[in-house]
């Protein structure tokens, strides 16, 4: 009988359900070939380490996120990629448990590895890109105060308003995107009229 043979995405797929259910801690090479029913041997026949696989896994996800946010900032809609979040994380709940409850730090243990470095170095520049467009976008201009706002209600308020639905493992109710709302036009509205005062 022949041995099933394993995709870098099985090995992928594995680590994340271990992740969204556990943690990023409970992702071991064991774990993972146990959940597979795959020889040891096959999981480094595909990655160098643990934190090859994980680092993948952290960069797979995160740049499948972003895509929402920069499809609705290249349709000239602010609030669109605000409210992607909580849309990516119904479609995507064991992704969003590993992205939004964990650091990307807390996925590789000895540093990034080397092969992955410039990926990650170009998510960041591609997120505080994102930053930038959206303040020109929604404030006309991308001053400190303007990034600050646009990380806040593109990041920190649309991750805090699903947290505590991800903690639960659910997916956020109709009402968040309500909150959502609300908050990013008082936000935004109130810094035009400063503006114009």
């Amino acid at each position: 009988m022949a041995r099933p043979k394993f995709a870098d995405a099985d090995f992928l797929d594995a680590a994340l359900a271990i992740a969204a259910e556990r943690g990023p801690l409970a992702v071991t090479i064991g774990s993972i070939t146990e959940r597979l029913k795959a020889p040891v041997g096959s999981f480094y026949h595909r990655f160098a380490s643990r934190d090859v696989l994980l680092g993948e896994l952290w960069l797979r996800t995160v740049l499948e996120f972003q895509q929402g946010i920069s499809a609705a900032l290249d349709a000239g809609d602010g609030l669109g990629a605000a409210l992607h979040t909580p849309a990516w994380v119904r479609g995507h709940l064991d992704e969003a448990c590993l992205l939004l409850l964990y650091h990307r730090d807390d996925f590789v243990q000895g540093g990034w590895p080397s092969s992955l470095r410039d990926g990650v170095a170009a998510q960041t520049a591609r997120m505080e890109g994102g930053f930038a467009r959206f303040a020109r976008l929604v404030f006309g201009r991308s001053g400190r105060d303007e990034l600050r706002r646009a990380q806040f209600l593109l990041a920190e308020m649309p991750v805090g308003a699903v947290r505590q639905h991800l903690l639960r493992r659910e997916p956020p109710p109709p009402i968040v995107d309500e909150l959502i709302r609300i908050t990013y036009r008082a936000v935004v509205d109130d810094y035009h009229a400063s503006r114009s005062r």
